[in-house]
C-alpha cells in the first residue's frame, strides 16, 4: 500500500528564492506578491530565515512570510500565510508550519511570539469567499498558540476627504519625554484599546506606558512631531503623536486623560495629527483602531477617514 510522502517544514535559503516568489494567493485576503517580497527582502524586512515553507514531493505546498523592520533582531509579524488548495487539511498544515516557525524564533531568543496580521477586504460574514479564507487561517493561528484574537479597522485619509475642522478648546505644545511618559500612563487607565488594557492587566500602567512610548520612539516618525494637548488654562488633556510606518504617514497615538473624556476633545487631537501630515505634503495618512473602540472609530469617520480593510490580529497570550 502506498503512502503519501512526508511533509517537511523548514526556513528557506537563498536557493529557494524562485520557488518562494512563485507562490500566488488567489483568495480574498491580503498577501505579499513577488515584487514586494523582493523589494523588502533587499531592505532586510523579509529574510530567508523568517520565510518558512512546507514541502511535499519537492513541491512547495505552504508558505509563511514573517516580517520585521530593517533593524529588527527578530520578526515582528506573520504577514502572509498560504497553503495550496490541493492540500486536504489546510488548517492542519498551516498550524504545523506556524508552530515550527514560532519554535525556531523562540529558540533564537525572540522575547515574544510574533503576531499574525491577517488583512481582509471587508466583512467576512457578508462574503462567503472571505469567510472561507479566514476560517482555515484562524483555525491554524489558534492551534499554533496565537489565541488572543482582536479585530481592527485599517483606516485611510487622503486630501480628497478634506481637512478635518480644527477646534479652539486645546493648545498643542512640545514637551520633554518625562511629561509624555506621565500622560501615556494616565491615558492607559480605562482605555478602550484592547492591547493597552491587556498590557495594563499584565504589566501595570507604569510599565505599559514605558513600553508604548518606547514603541513610538522606535517608529519611523520623528520625535519632534509629538505634541501634548492642553486646555486654555494649561491643564494637560492628552497626547497627539503623528507618526509613520515604513510605508506611509500614520496617525500613531492619540488619547485623552480619563477626567476629560466624553467631551469630544478627541476630534481636535485627530484634526491636529491629520493637518500636521497634510501640511507636510502627505498624500495618504493611515490609522488603525479596534472595532470594539466605537468612539474612536466614529471620530475617524468624522475626520474623513474611510475603512480600507479589516485586520484580524492573533497574538500569543503572555503571562
Amino acid at each position: 500500500m502506498s503512502t503519501a510522502p512526508e511533509m517537511r517544514f523548514r526556513p528557506t535559503t537563498s536557493a529557494d528564492l524562485d520557488r518562494v516568489t512563485a507562490v500566488t494567493v488567489t483568495e480574498p485576503v491580503g498577501w505579499i506578491p513577488a515584487d514586494r517580497y523582493l523589494d523588502e527582502l533587499a531592505q532586510g524586512m523579509y529574510r530567508p530565515g523568517w520565510t518558512w515553507i512546507a514541502e511535499q514531493d519537492d513541491r512547495v505546498v505552504a508558505r509563511a512570510l514573517w516580517w520585521g523592520r530593517a533593524d529588527s533582531a527578530h520578526p515582528i509579524a506573520l504577514d502572509c500565510l498560504h497553503v495550496d488548495a490541493s492540500v486536504p487539511d489546510r488548517a492542519a498544515v498551516a498550524a504545523r508550519l506556524v508552530t515550527a516557525g514560532l519554535g525556531a524564533f523562540a529558540a533564537q531568543g525572540a522575547p515574544r511570539a510574533p503576531l499574525y496580521n491577517l488583512s481582509l477586504p471587508g466583512d467576512a460574514a457578508a462574503d462567503p469567499a472571505v469567510a472561507a479564507a479566514l476560517a482555515w487561517r484562524r483555525t491554524a493561528a489558534l492551534a499554533a498558540g496565537l489565541t488572543d484574537e482582536v479585530e481592527r479597522l485599517r483606516l485611510e485619509w487622503t486630501p480628497a476627504a478634506g481637512l478635518p475642522a480644527t477646534g479652539n478648546r486645546l493648545r498643542f505644545t512640545a514637551a520633554p519625554d518625562e511629561e509624555f511618559l506621565d500622560v501615556f500612563r494616565r491615558i492607559a487607565v480605562g482605555t478602550l484599546d484592547r492591547e493597552t488594557r491587556r498590557n495594563v492587566e499584565r504589566l501595570g500602567a507604569d510599565a505599559t506606558a514605558r513600553e508604548e512610548m518606547d514603541f513610538y520612539l522606535s517608529c519611523p516618525g520623528d520625535r519632534s512631531w509629538w505634541r501634548l494637548a492642553r486646555t486654555p488654562d494649561g491643564e494637560v488633556a492628552g497626547l497627539a503623536l503623528p507618526s509613520a510606518t515604513p510605508y506611509h504617514r500614520n496617525v500613531g497615538y492619540l488619547g485623552i486623560v480619563p477626567e476629560l473624556r466624553g467631551r469630544g476633545l478627541v476630534d481636535e487631537l485627530l484634526a491636529e495629527i491629520t493637518r500636521f501630515h497634510a501640511e507636510d505634503g502627505a498624500g495618504l495618512v493611515t490609522a488603525t483602531t479596534d472595532t470594539g473602540n466605537a468612539p474612536m472609530a466614529a471620530a475617524f469617520a468624522r475626520a474623513g477617514y474611510r475603512t480600507a480593510e479589516v485586520r484580524m490580529i492573533y497574538t500569543a497570550p503572555e503571562a
